[in-house]
């Protein structure tokens, strides 16, 4: 209200854990201000109690009670008013299986816990208050091997494993920051258990917040508002608030298991909300400039493309064609410093405005790109260097 900080405040816990379930002692933290505490729009947009209150979540948070200590750290907070802010700032909401890159030790130790993973809280069930929906999201840290196999596979099934190894969090994923050995260490055969999960159900990451820019090389671009302008110009072209929901439902739709792979259709905002449009429909109704608001953007087919990313962006292609493309999927690069969105699509996807025919297409700074499989296979022996940081 007013403060640097975007939640209200934290509550701080100690918990005695359960010896009959050998959970040991830690300090279990609650935060309050991502949902609704208010209900008068001071914060948070009302909508009904039948909705999610405020983001829909709180943050939640177990750290292993060390010998000795008589108060819990305050590390932790830090720590997770910097996620809230991302939460604020973005308006990406946060759902269990999510993984977060934070590339630092969590309590800025030399601590090899340098990444988190999202899950339900094992206690705090989701909760109905006067001003809608409330569900505890529970943080657990994670070393660089774990968060890759989350990567590859999916976050739900690195967190099982987790549950089933004591000293990497055990049934409440309690986090212990000194932990030195991965999952992988303690047992070799549970990485066999994230390979037979790839190779049989590929991975359940849809697209990742990036470094990432693209070019049409087509032919030069017309004028500062051409939308090439993400790639060369000094002043990126912003996407509007339907593109950006039509990405984010993108990513959220990818963390799902579907038989069907579909991408959110490109909708005209003249539509009506009760009558659903097909694509086809859609598309010719943005195609007429005399009736279209300035901020739709038609969609133009291209005939080559030049793709830039940053280094880790670059090592997730082999993710991104391997454990996604090849299992009739999508994938997503969402840039970090502009509205650029790159969606790489299989031919099983459903909804995409890339095709066979054009397999290179552009709604405003959106590209997407169609690869067949053969495509995906050859591409995935030129990136054979890409499978490990250390290579690259």
């Amino acid at each position: 209200l007013g403060g640097p900080d975007p939640l209200d405040y934290i509550s701080m816990y100690r918990s005695t854990g359960c010896p009959a379930q050998d959970i040991q002692e830690h300090w279990h933290y609650v935060s309050f201000g991502l949902s609704d505490l208010y209900g008068d729009n001071r914060v948070h947009e009302f909508t009904g109690a039948d909705g999610p209150s405020g983001f829909g979540f709180e943050l939640t948070f177990r750290l292993k009670r060390e010998m000795g200590e008589t108060a819990p750290p305050t590390w932790p907070a830090e720590l997770m008013q910097g996620l809230a802010r991302y939460v604020f700032q973005s308006e990406n909401t946060f759902c269990s299986g999510d993984h977060v890159s934070w590339h630092s030790p969590l309590d800025n130790s030399e601590s090899r816990i340098q990444h988190m993973l999202l899950t339900e809280d094992p206690q705090m069930h989701p909760i109905q208050t006067p001003f809608g929906s409330v569900s505890f999201l529970q943080i657990v840290g994670v070393c660089t091997e774990e968060l890759q196999a989350a990567q590859q596979w999916n976050g739900q099934g690195i967190l099982e494993l987790m549950r089933g190894v004591r000293v990497a969090g055990g049934p409440w994923l309690i986090t212990d920051m000194r932990r030195g050995e991965t999952i992988f260490d303690i047992d070799p055969h549970l990485q066999e258990r994230v390979d037979q999960g790839i190779e049989t159900e590929g991975s359940n990451l849809s697209g990742v917040s990036a470094k990432c820019v693209w070019d049409d090389l087509s032919r030069p671009p017309e004028d500062e508002e051409d939308s090439r302008s993400i790639c060369i110009g000094s002043q990126p072209r912003r996407l509007s608030d339907k593109d950006t929901e039509q990405i984010r439902e993108t990513l959220r739709k990818g963390l799902e298991f579907n038989s069907k792979a579909a991408l959110p259709p490109i909708t005209s905002q003249r539509q009506s909300h009760e009558r659903p449009q097909s694509r086809k429909d859609s598309l010719e109704s943005e195609s007429s400039a005399a009736i279209v608001p300035h901020e739709l953007v038609r969609t133009r087919q291209l005939e080559s493309v030049h793709l830039k990313f940053n280094q880790e962006s670059g090592t997730l292609l082999p993710l991104c064609l391997r454990g996604r493309l090849l299992h009739g999927r999508h994938f997503t690069y969402k840039s970090i410093n502009g509205d650029t969105a790159i969606t790489f699509v299989s031919t099983g996807v459903e909804g995409a405005f890339a095709t066979e025919e054009h397999p290179y297409a552009a709604h405003g700074p959106w590209l997407q790109i169609l690869l067949t499989e053969e495509f995906v296979e050859q591409m995935l022996g030129d990136l054979q260097e890409l499978n490990t940081r250390e290579e690259v």
